[in-house]
């Protein structure tokens, strides 16, 4: 049987006296894709937040440091240097973009190379569980697709990934399993696939 990375039993967040999720259960088996789809507002986020290894919305980078210092700040808590520095070149060899910008203070770098560095960094800690809320937000169409080539690659690496996205069509056709939430709560449970050809969704997330 596949071993569960990640188990979330009535998984509840409160902002004050605001409930932003209401008890949600699921789980991310080991070397799966699975997505959170769902409206602006639905508590996707807030379920990330009370996780792992997270790649946030807005990217987070560190915008004075360089390409390669904000890489090593995902190794901080590492003291295996031959490790960490094999790991720079294993992020390299999935994002040689970020390569050849190593020196570039990673403010000046465009949106979606923000989003590749984000999801660098967050593989120098050798996680065994990647969280990624929202890649491809606010990106130009031709970088969301490379952001997801790159997604693809790490999991072909045999990552484990959690990815919460608006985009409900770009998560579903990445992802082997997803969970459709609202207002806080789990409201849908299936394969990508039944999920795609579910009517519901397709009229609520994929605009049919």
């Amino acid at each position: 049987m596949a071993q569960a990375l990640l188990e979330a039993l009535n998984l509840q967040v409160h902002y004050g006296g605001i409930s932003a999720v209401k008890g949600i259960s699921f789980v991310v088996e080991e070397n799966e894709i699975v997505c959170l789809i769902g409206a602006n507002g639905a508590g996707k986020t807030s379920t990330l937040k009370a996780g792992l290894a997270l790649v946030p919305e807005g990217r987070g980078i560190f915008a004075r440091l360089t390409v390669a210092e904000n890489l090593a700040m995902g190794a901080y808590h590492r003291r295996d240097a031959a490790g960490i520095a094999s790991d720079f070149e294993r992020v390299y060899g999935l994002l040689p973009r970020l390569k050849e910008r190593a020196s570039q203070v990673a403010g000046t770098l465009s949106g979606g190379e923000q989003q590749m560095l984000a999801i660098g960094r967050a593989l120098m800690g050798r996680t065994r569980l990647l969280l990624l809320d929202e890649p491809s937000m606010g990106l130009a169409p031709l970088m969301v697709e490379k952001v997801f080539e790159v997604v693809r690659a790490v999991a072909a690496e045999g990552m484990t990934i959690l990815l919460v996205e608006q985009n409900a069509r770009l998560a579903l056709e990445v992802c082997s399993r997803g969970y459709v939430m609202e207002s806080g709560l789990i409201t849908l449970a299936d394969t990508s696939s039944a999920l795609l050809a579910d009517s519901r969704v397709r009229a609520a997330y994929l605009g049919e």
